[in-house]
């Protein structure tokens, strides 16, 4: 029963070089939507790719960053945007960044929020910046729309990078610790299913039927081989163009720089222990201590589990 649930309410809109939250205010959401979100550089990616593979049977050849829109990136714009998602015939698979309090939210649609620990994210976040030429730049401080400053080169060094990210609260991006704790906050709905980046390391293949089956999806057999084969990163990596937005085009060395090195733990031989001590102790004081438990390393996913 799903009458007495109180569902998320959307109460403000989130703008800057990358976001135009506004956009899914005019979204007609379809009963079987899937929205993957994200903070940034956590699995979005893979988990996109993951359910492709589901729904077209461990098809190699699909151009998923096509089919699974970033909806709040302002770029191209929702007037452009929307007819093209309104056009999908397939079942959707949405990509949003945002916090929940910024979407509008659909009870009957699915979302799966993947979590990854925060010094793990900003590793592979400089990564991708450090990495974007000018026309990631032009893109999205030069189109029209901009709310805010424009986004600047990084840093060459990223420890500064990193105490950059951490005072700032996700500087130059968005707030890690608002997006992370809206999810949990919302972990225990019916619709909602909370993936770790740890675990879908230690444990793809029980990850992915557990995703099939929260999403209702029923998986291949004779296909199995295959959608595991296309979801490792070694053959993503390889075939990184049709994942990657514009197929790399707005990274120095392309589509196989966005798909980095997905692993964990970079920041150890960088991060003194003091640095990463006051990560746990922001990560504890803004989450709680059992999110920040889960954000560390995984499972369990829910409390009560």
């Amino acid at each position: 029963m799903t009458d007495n649930i109180k569902w998320p309410v959307k109460i403000r809109e989130l703008h800057n070089h990358h976001f135009d939250s506004t956009i899914w205010n005019d979204l007609l959401f379809r009963d079987d939507d899937i929205v993957i979100s994200t903070y940034a550089k956590a699995g979005t990616t893979w988990m996109q790719q993951i359910i492709a593979q589901l729904l077209f049977d461990g098809d190699g050849e699909l151009q998923v960053a096509e089919m699974s829109p970033w909806m709040d990136l302002r770029l191209p714009p929702k007037e452009v945007k929307l007819p093209l998602v309104e056009s999908q015939t397939h079942r959707r698979f949405l990509k949003t960044h945002l916090p929940v309090d910024a979407l509008e939210f659909s009870a009957k649609a699915k979302y799966i929020y993947i979590g990854r620990d925060g010094r793990d994210v900003v590793w592979s976040l400089y990564n991708h910046h450090v990495n974007a030429n000018q026309m990631w730049y032009d893109a999205l401080n030069n189109t029209p729309g901009r709310v805010g400053p424009p986004i600047e080169p990084p840093p060459d060094d990223i420890g500064q990078y990193w105490r950059d990210w951490l005072t700032g609260d996700g500087f130059p991006f968005w707030s890690f610790w608002d997006n992370v704790s809206s999810w949990w906050d919302i972990r225990n709905l019916p619709n909602v299913l909370m993936v770790h980046f740890s675990d879908l390391k230690r444990d793809m293949p029980g990850q992915i039927r557990s995703i099939a089956d929260f999403l209702d999806i029923p998986i291949n057999e004779t296909q199995w081989d295959s959608i595991l084969e296309h979801c490792s990163f070694d053959w993503m990596k390889q075939n990184a163009s049709g994942s990657v937005p514009l197929g790399g085009a707005f990274w120095d060395g392309g589509a196989q720089v966005f798909i980095n090195k997905g692993v964990n733990g970079r920041w150890a031989d960088v991060l003194t222990s003091a640095e990463s001590h006051e990560y746990e102790k922001q990560a504890e004081m803004r989450l709680g201590s059992e999110c920040a438990r889960w954000l560390a390393s995984g499972m369990p996913r829910n409390a009560d589990e």
